[in-house]
């Protein structure tokens, strides 16, 4: 019997991939052990975040790191950094936000429910541009010179939502802020792989950039990293670490963070609701330092075959079945199955009902598709997932 049957919850077979409703990715073996090692010490946590963000600085380019309780922490702890910078009185004050540049400039196309996060730390957003393209009604998205002309006296930098297919590109955005001497927080989340994403701030000079830790680098789900300009990184550590120590005796790393630049210490930030245990630190740098170094090829190609075992033994003359690559960009394969004379969003329902539960992408029901993503599959589940989806058809 699992721990979760003890609880009376049915564990499932996850065809979604490491998805936040469903608990992400599976942890490598090495990751689970350095959780265990960590678990037996006790260690200051800035300094362990100081450590934590040498290593990350190495994997990134960026000047320096910080490991978060996901990325929407990220989101909002680098939105904070952003307004308060070294600011003691702003630090306190947030998320109220009158006395302060609050508003971040993003492209309308790219906002999103998971934008709260930034609007959580007192943040404004201001729209430019238009999504004429879902609307049908033209050609052109956002554009550089929109950004440009939305900046004021009230704006605190500029929030951009990466994805291979964001317009305009992240360097103009960059570059067209900077003119200003507004930084950008860069929303890449999921944007991993490629691992040439990590080097995102290295490559487009953006100020501070997020990424999950529990997807596709298969850390703890509840981690995430923010990386980027060394004293905004400062600034989201303050925010967030417990300060409850006295200024004579609390000497943090000066790499990390610089003393000399504060008056005092800060009351509990913004932040502090996302405090990361010392395991999840050391557990999210493992598995960054596995997946900044790893060939996904073999892990790919085993991803291949569990997904041609579900094709073989469901594709037929009322179902077609696709496996999705994006060559070169090392990420992984997915299929999606159309259903020509099912309703799909009946079949995925019925695999929720199974024995044992099966949860398949749901993104596509509307075009009559079921997407599997092989990231969270043996070969025992994709059999499991075969069987039960003919019976389902």
């Amino acid at each position: 019997m699992s721990v979760y049957d003890s609880l009376g919850v049915r564990p499932i077979i996850n065809a979604s991939g490491p998805v936040t409703r469903l608990g992400g990715a599976a942890m490598p073996q090495t990751v689970l052990e350095a959780i265990q090692d960590a678990a037996r010490e006790w260690v200051p946590i800035e300094q362990l975040q100081a450590a934590a963000s040498k290593m990350i600085s190495q994997v990134t380019g960026a000047e320096a790191g910080l490991v978060t309780s996901g990325a929407a922490a990220s989101l909002t702890l680098g939105a904070a950094a952003i307004m308060a910078g070294y600011d003691l009185g702003r630090m306190g004050r947030l998320p109220n936000t009158e006395s302060m540049p609050n508003e971040f400039v993003v492209a309308r196309d790219q906002r999103s429910g998971y934008d709260h996060a930034v609007r959580a730390a007192g943040a404004k957003l201001v729209e430019v541009g238009f999504n004429e393209v879902v609307a049908g009604a033209g050609v052109r998205r956002a554009e550089a010179w929109e950004y440009e002309a939305a900046f004021n006296e009230r704006t605190a930098g500029v929030l951009y939502v990466y994805t291979s297919t964001s317009q305009p590109a992240l360097e103009s955005v960059v570059e067209a802020a900077h003119r200003h001497d507004l930084p950008v927080l860069v929303d890449a989340a999921g944007e991993l792989p490629p691992r040439a994403n990590l080097m995102l701030p290295a490559m487009t000079k953006a100020d501070l950039v997020a990424f999950s830790g529990g997807k596709a680098i298969r850390g703890p789900q509840s981690t995430g990293l923010l990386c980027g300009e060394k004293e905004l990184i400062a600034s989201a550590a303050l925010q967030m670490l417990d300060m409850d120590d006295h200024w004579e005796l609390w000497e943090p790393p000066v790499e990390f963070i610089d003393r000399r630049k504060l008056k005092g210490m800060p009351r509990h930030g913004i932040g502090r609701s996302m405090k990361v245990a010392k395991e999840e630190i050391v557990a999210l740098v493992t598995a960054l330092a596995i997946f900044a170094s790893e060939d996904p090829t073999d892990q790919n190609e085993m991803h291949r075959e569990h997904l041609q075992l579900i094709v073989e033994a469901v594709e037929g003359p009322t179902v077609r079945c696709d496996i999705v690559e994006s060559l070169g960009d090392e990420r992984v394969p997915l299929l999606e199955i159309t259903l020509i004379a099912t309703d799909a969003l009946e079949v995925c329902r019925g695999l929720r009902k199974a024995t044992p539960p099966i949860y398949v992408g749901h993104g596509k029901l509307s075009e009559g598709k079921l997407v599997i993503n092989p990231m969270c599959l043996d070969r025992d589940a994709a059999e499991t997932l075969a069987r039960q989806l003919r019976k389902e058809l």
